[in-house]
């Protein structure tokens, strides 16, 4: 006779074995380093332009089509090509001020490491091997984490990487995910553009047979090539459920090849520097897989070696791009080492130590949250708070000529005051601003000819900028304020 209750007991021991087991183990402690690692970067100087672009969407409930924080660009067309992402920062902010900013990021992070977990463990078949992919992946994500659009982009980015696996392993339908995704992506990061490299690569090796010694092609069957090829299309068509239209898909082309860019000014866009332990990493890594093939005889798919190189070329281009490197690698190595280390025998689990595990590290992930006042202070040693309630508090008015890194925290904390430049380098080179800010910033020009061009009254620098050190000595300037992080100038009136 069936016992309802012997069988509620069954069910019972079933979901506590799966919710204590020790891939959820391991899951929990990568979500207590997200943590861990994310506490004490709170404050990125592009975090408050996105913060107030979030802001200004939020109470116009429209997307601004021309560029409203600066008075240099003369409300030179733009678009927030990352206005969703925006858009739930701000929402963060008004939900919990700045912890809840500080949540946001703890939450992507974590979901970051915790979904490339999984990837890895379903790639290599070795729950345990895969923690290692994971700890690859928080080693180059380091790299660009902060409360910026980019963290959702790269989440995104691991969630395609899962779905492309699913759906060549396991269910072809899982491929129909990919047009919900790209639509939601599209309007929150340009690492949409290398999620379709992704995505084609994966089609094109699809269709490729044979094998050359290590090297083997593995094509998709006619029924997964099939549903591929038409969620790539509806993923094409998907780009375009946005409120901007063609010119928020062809962003990122115009951000890659528009010469006005000069992306190698700002330090994150320029060539990989081995100054940065990570660009050993990625060496390292990159030798490491092809050795580990010949080593341990251990085969190389044509669609991972393609991939492999479009990541390692963008990362050692661009620094900022070895996030994206961390994410393609790390599965792939993790099948190579699948057979290295004993895999997973869920019929050894242990749920009291797993639950044990699993409950310190949600302490350690609630006690290393920090607290409104430590990043309060991360905020004050960054940014020029004090010099901001200088200028509020004895009503300096007039065109500001702020340093590059402080215009993003002037947009949120002095709205009323226009900036002379921010993080957006799009805007400032299409309109020939960063050009002249990098010739003033740099001694390359008289420093009085920007000055007089802009019609400048106040200069808000850094006590490390060489032209805080010109201006004390230019004939109409008068220094008004200085500490130990910033310094203010004020043109003298005749």
């Amino acid at each position: 006779m069936h016992d309802p209750t012997q069988h509620g007991v069954r069910l019972l021991r079933r979901v506590l074995f799966h919710l204590f087991s020790f891939p959820v183990t391991l899951a929990a402690s990568l979500a207590a380093l997200a943590v861990l690692t994310v506490r004490s970067r709170f404050n990125d100087p592009d975090l408050w332009w996105h913060l107030r672009t979030g802001q200004i969407i939020w109470t116009d409930r429209a997307i601004p089509r021309t560029d409203v924080l600066s008075f240099t660009t003369g409300q030179h067309p733009w678009v927030p090509h990352e206005w969703l992402s925006q858009l739930s920062i701000y929402a963060a902010w008004r939900a919990w001020d700045y912890s809840g900013l500080m949540l946001w990021l703890c939450i992507l992070a974590a979901a970051l490491f915790v979904i490339q977990y999984i990837s890895c463990a379903l790639y290599s078949g070795n729950p345990k091997i895969a923690f290692l992919g994971a700890l690859i992946t928080w080693f180059f994500a380091t790299t660009g984490l902060a409360i910026r659009p980019q963290v959702l982009g790269y989440v995104l980015l691991a969630c395609e990487l899962l779905i492309l696996h699913l759906g060549r392993s396991r269910d072809r339908r899982w491929f129909y995910l990919l047009p919900p995704l790209f639509a939601l992506w599209v309007n929150s990061h340009g690492s949409f553009f290398f999620g379709m490299i992704v995505l084609a690569v994966v089609l094109i090796c699809g269709f490729v047979h044979g094998s050359a010694g290590l090297l083997i092609a593995r094509p998709l069957d006619t029924a997964r090539r099939t549903t591929l090829l038409w969620a790539a299309a509806f993923s094409a068509v998907a780009l375009f459920a946005n409120p901007v239209g063609w010119s928020l898909v062809a962003y990122p082309l115009r951000t890659i090849f528009d010469q006005r860019m000069q992306l190698d000014a700002v330090t994150e866009w320029q060539k990989l520097s081995f100054d940065d332990v990570r660009a050993f990493g990625l060496i390292a890594l990159a030798a490491g897989i092809l050795l580990i093939a010949l080593v341990r005889r251990t085969e190389l798919y044509v669609d991972e070696v393609a991939l492999l190189a479009v990541a390692f070329g963008m990362a050692v281009l661009h620094q900022r791009l070895l996030f994206a490197w961390g994410l393609v690698a790390a599965p792939v190595i993790c099948r190579q080492l699948a057979n290295a280390w004993d895999t997973y025998e869920p019929a050894r689990d242990r749920i009291l130590p797993n639950a044990v595990l699993i409950l310190a590290s949600l302490i350690a992930a609630f006690f290393a949250f920090p607290a409104r006042s430590e990043l309060v202070s991360q905020i004050d040693r960054g940014n020029p708070t004090a010099a901001v309630n200088f200028i509020r508090s004895s009503h300096l008015t007039g065109r500001m000529l702020n340093e590059y890194v402080y215009g993003g925290y002037l947009t949120w904390a002095l709205p009323e005051q226009k900036v002379f430049i921010d993080g957006r380098a799009d805007v400032y080179a299409w309109t020939g601003v960063f050009q002249d800010y990098g010739a003033w910033a740099t001694l390359q020009e008289d420093p009085n000819r920007l000055l007089d061009k802009y019609a400048i009254d106040l200069c808000l620098l850094s006590q490390s900028a060489p032209l805080a050190r010109v201006l004390r000595y230019l004939p109409g300037w008068s220094e008004r304020y200085s500490d130990s992080h910033s310094v203010i100038f004020a043109r003298s009136k005749s």
